[in-house]
């Protein structure tokens, strides 16, 4: 019964709190995104008013996020905080320099296919994720 929420201490509960809103506020995020990105094909065949709904809903829930993110943030000890920090940073510069590169090549004809938000959102992601594995195992 080591695990049991008895035993755990108030600092430990508040951070599964913190993790579990943000979680939920991640997941709430991703489907209205997904609404709004195939609502206008599937559901609303095209209707401008049914997007502007879906996309204003997708804001609104990615403020939520962000919120909880800061919470989250907030919650953690500094050893964590720094290490969020460090890979925030590291994925904001790399989505920034690879992302305007990525949108220079569409606009002078370097590659073939338009510029797409969602490689960068990819890379930045995979950036920030590989930023968190990496500088968790140096501080061990």
């Amino acid at each position: 019964m080591r695990n049991s929420s008895a035993e755990k201490t108030p600092w430990v509960r508040q951070q599964l709190v913190n993790r579990n809103r943000l979680a939920a506020w991640t997941a709430a995020y991703v489907l209205t995104m997904a609404l709004a990105s195939f609502g206008p094909v599937f559901l609303w065949d095209g209707a401008v008013a049914g997007s502007v709904l879906a996309i204003g809903l997708n804001t609104c829930v990615g403020a939520g996020m962000i919120w909880a993110n800061i919470r989250n943030l907030l919650g953690l000890d500094e050893m964590q905080q720094r290490l969020q920090l460090e890979a925030m940073g590291i994925s904001l510069g790399v989505g920034l320099v690879a992302g305007l590169s990525y949108e220079n090549l569409d606009i002078s004809n370097v590659i073939v296919s338009h510029a797409q938000i969602s490689w960068l959102v990819m890379l930045m992601g995979v950036t920030y994720l590989a930023t968190t594995l990496l500088r968790a195992r140096a501080y061990q």
